[in-house]
């Protein structure tokens, strides 16, 4: 045996890394020195039931304070934006060991243009499927809120349901295309990552009113749109932009129920179609009607997100 070839083995012997234990393999990364990623999603889920219990008694004292009803939907999300910012922050930096701007919130002059097309876009699909159910005579256009209401009443209401999908979007988005979809795809790949966390977004709305597991399929696929916008900019911009033009166009400006909510509308419409088509008193996310708007949507974000391929 030569010289050479001795060395090889010394060297194949030496790199050989050591035995894991039993417990090592269960709980901890084989890649790196941090816990698996479904053991950093329980401590992340079981800390944000920790943090409700002290955040909602603030909440509720907040709402009894102030006179308001304790659905108040400010108030509930600006709760949720301390639950789920605060437990995704503190187990991103002491478990996972990234910072939480590594979830895809890089700060740049692209934020702007990622949220403010991510709007546009939705205004294009629910314009569409808004525009569709009338031909189609699935929908009856009634009036608009400025013919029976104040016009301060109506911009007060506007202005609040923007703040209000505002926070909506960027706390599901933190979540869900944020927390779930990259630590499922940290100890899995991206596919999974994309269709596990979609899932568990859909079965997270099936405690909305008049949900139904037909809205949590349609809730599922609107998962997949908005990761799509994550899987193209490697950012959450895109995808909190889509969320909130979503939720905003969806029930202010065209007057749907939002995933079962009734949202202060601008334009009041009585639904006649079919339930399998309009999603009834869901709204579009629980009909077929929403499926093409998702595909045109998804081709918009293609569009918009194909320079930088390209570049």
């Amino acid at each position: 045996m030569t010289l050479d070839s001795q060395l090889i083995i010394l060297m194949t012997e030496t790199q050989t890394p050591p035995k894991r234990s039993f417990l090592a393999t269960i709980f901890l990364s084989p890649d790196e020195p941090r816990l698996r990623a479904g053991w950093r999603l329980l401590i992340q889920t079981i800390l944000m039931f920790i943090l409700s219990i002290p955040i909602g008694i603030a909440v509720f004292a907040s709402a009894t304070t102030l006179g308001l009803r304790l659905g108040n939907f400010l108030l509930n999300q600006i709760g949720e934006l301390l639950i789920f910012t605060g437990s995704i922050f503190i187990v991103r930096r002491l478990l996972d060991k990234r910072s939480i701007s590594s979830l895809g919130l890089t700060l740049n002059i692209q934020i702007l243009w990622d949220i403010l097309i991510g709007i546009g876009i939705t205004f294009v699909m629910m314009g569409t499927i808004f525009a569709a159910m009338l031909l189609l005579g699935w929908s009856k256009f009634e009036s608009f809120a400025w013919q029976t209401e104040s016009i301060f009443n109506v911009i007060a209401n506007t202005v609040a349901f923007l703040v209000i999908f505002i926070f909506v979007g960027w706390n599901e988005e933190l979540l869900s295309r944020g927390y779930h979809l990259q630590t499922i795809a940290s100890g899995t790949n991206l596919f999974w990552g994309v269709i596990i966390s979609s899932s568990v977004f859909g079965l997270l709305h099936l405690g909305n009113p008049n949900a139904t597991w037909v809205s949590a399929v349609g809730i599922f696929f609107a998962g997949l749109f908005l990761a799509y916008g994550y899987v193209r900019t490697k950012q959450l911009w895109l995808s909190i932009g889509l969320h909130i033009g979503w939720n905003f166009f969806e029930g202010v400006v065209f007057g749907f129920p939002v995933s079962g909510l009734d949202i202060y509308p601008l334009t009041y419409i009585k639904i006649t179609g079919s339930e399998i088509w309009t999603g009834g008193a869901f709204g579009p996310e629980a009909g077929l009607i929403v499926l093409p708007a998702l595909v045109l949507g998804a081709a918009l974000i293609y569009l918009y997100t194909r320079p930088r391929f390209s570049a």
